[in-house]
């Protein structure tokens, strides 16, 4: 097992810097212009003859956006390479082209022959790509982990999980489910795979405890596959650098296959022209050499990328540790409060702050936390208490907005710097009903654990406030050392 300490998630300005070691050169010129050039040749044979329902939904995609994910890009040309396929193969052939009844059209057979090979040869390339991928990243991710049973285990669900998805697959095609079909469960698949690490690296409580003490996942595992794939995250960057030349092979293969969908409907009805399979012949070649090219790069690319770097790399150790957490400078004679909007009972809601200590006095802040139910009453659920740092979570029995304040009214003229994560931890279906327990670093009451993931789901809202006159001042110091079960740190 691999050791993690001293190490963090690749962050996105090291991915840019990282990068920056491995430019791509820009695709041939020819792709734009053949793009255009098949996406013109669309328009006059949908001019001649208008297009039919199938024909519009096609069209409505080739005029779409590419996905912005790379891995969905990859999945999409893998999808229109296969649908060019279908149309290639013999039995799918127009009538008239099968009657071979001009040289022309015996030449065109030829060339369809040799249009064949090349997308078959980018397939079979691009199918290895994402295996090996995928592999290379579970093997490596498996470094980290307990090289005993328990990683025997984790490897032998994998393989039992990926045989069910293959099962899924071969049941939709033996039920003669379609090209788009199969690639829209196969994206289902892949999205699923990836809210299952979300939710890993989301863990908290005891189920982090278990994924981190008995299961053996590291914790910055954990903090890799939560955020490798948010929507800004490292993987943004990835985007950003290489997303633009594989979108423009997106496009240029699925104007390829609209084109050919288009002319095998009409062939009836017309005459094969030079011109539809030079220009053809042309972009397939374009399209399989740049998209092989950007294969191979990529490839390389993936290979060579780190998963953790050292801390200092990524700025300090400190900054891991606080990634998450926001500050805030309450003045003096004031308070800050956090509104989070609860719409779902038996909904959590968790807290952990800690003021910023001064160089001269060690400082504490008022805090309480109340609701507002939907009817408009309005409940305590802290008491007013005042801290230096205090961490909990309690289970909202009632829908409304949870009201989190830190305050500094009694200060004269210091001001308090909190800094404080606070989440909204929606319900698991299969959960009971919760008591209304308050969990608390401060608290001598029974702490109620819960085994769900910290999912920001919640409505929150921020505001700097001046003081209620009316509010009860109860002082109590407290100590920075405490530990609740429900974060698990």
């Amino acid at each position: 097992m691999a050791s993690t300490d001293g190490l963090v998630p690749i962050t996105r300005a090291f991915l840019a810097s990282y990068y920056d070691k491995y430019p791509f050169d820009p695709l041939s010129v020819e792709v734009s212009r053949l793009t255009d050039q098949i996406r013109d040749m669309c328009k006059d044979l949908v001019e001649e003859s208008p297009a039919s329902e199938g024909e519009k939904v096609l069209l409505e995609e080739v005029e779409q956006e590419p996905p912005h994910k790379v891995d969905e890009n990859m999945w999409k040309n893998r999808e229109q390479i296969e649908e060019i396929l279908f149309l290639l193969e013999d039995s799918h052939w127009p009538a008239s082209l099968k009657k071979q009844s001009s040289e022309e059209d015996s030449e065109f057979e030829t060339f369809l022959g040799r249009l064949r090979e090349k997308l078959n040869s980018t397939l079979e390339i691009l199918v290895s790509f994402q295996a090996k991928n995928s592999e290379f990243v579970f093997n490596t991710v498996m470094t980290y982990m307990p090289q005993d049973f328990r990683g025997s285990l984790i490897r032998q669900q994998r393989e039992r999980s990926e045989r069910n998805k293959q099962a899924e697959i071969d049941a939709l095609v033996s039920a003669g489910g379609s090209i788009r079909d199969k690639y829209a469960l196969l994206w289902n698949q892949q999205m699923e795979r990836r809210r299952q690490l979300a939710d890993l690296g989301s863990a908290t409580g005891v189920y982090k405890t278990l994924m981190k003490y008995l299961v053996g996942v590291p914790e910055v595992l954990m903090d890799f596959i939560r955020q490798i794939n948010d929507d800004h995250g490292p993987m943004e960057e990835q985007r950003e650098r290489y997303g633009p030349p594989l979108y423009s092979l997106t496009k240029m293969v699925q104007s390829i296959r609209f084109f050919l969908t288009l002319l095998w409907s009409r062939l009836e009805n017309r005459k094969l022209k030079k011109d539809d399979f030079s220009v053809l012949e042309a972009a397939a070649e374009t399209y399989t050499f740049e998209f092989e090219r950007f294969i191979k790069f990529i490839g390389v690319v993936f290979s060579n990328s780190p998963f953790f770097i050292a801390a200092e790399e990524a700025g300090t150790l400190t900054a891991r540790k606080y990634e998450e957490y926001k500050e805030i400078s309450i003045p003096a004679g004031e308070m800050h409060e956090l509104s989070v909007t609860v719409d779902a009972t038996n909904s959590y809601v968790a807290w952990d702050f800690s003021l910023v200590q001064g160089k001269m006095t060690l400082q504490d802040v008022g805090f309480s936390i109340e609701c507002t139910d939907l009817s408009g009453k309005t409940t305590k659920i802290l008491p007013y208490r005042r801290y230096e740092a205090d961490q909990g979570n309690f289970c909202a029995c009632i829908p409304g907005i949870y009201k989190l304040v830190w305050d500094n009214s009694y200060a004269a003229f210091f001001r308090k710097v909190v800094r404080y994560k606070v989440d909204c931890i929606p319900p698991v279906a299969e959960s009971e009903t919760c008591s209304p327990v308050i969990s608390s670093g401060h608290s001598n009451q029974k702490q109620h654990t819960r085994t769900a993931s910290f999912m920001s789901k919640c409505e929150i809202d921020h505001s700097l406030k001046k003081p209620i006159p009316s509010r009860n001042t109860h002082v109590e110091r407290k100590s920075n050392a405490f530990t609740t079960e429900s974060d698990g740190r």
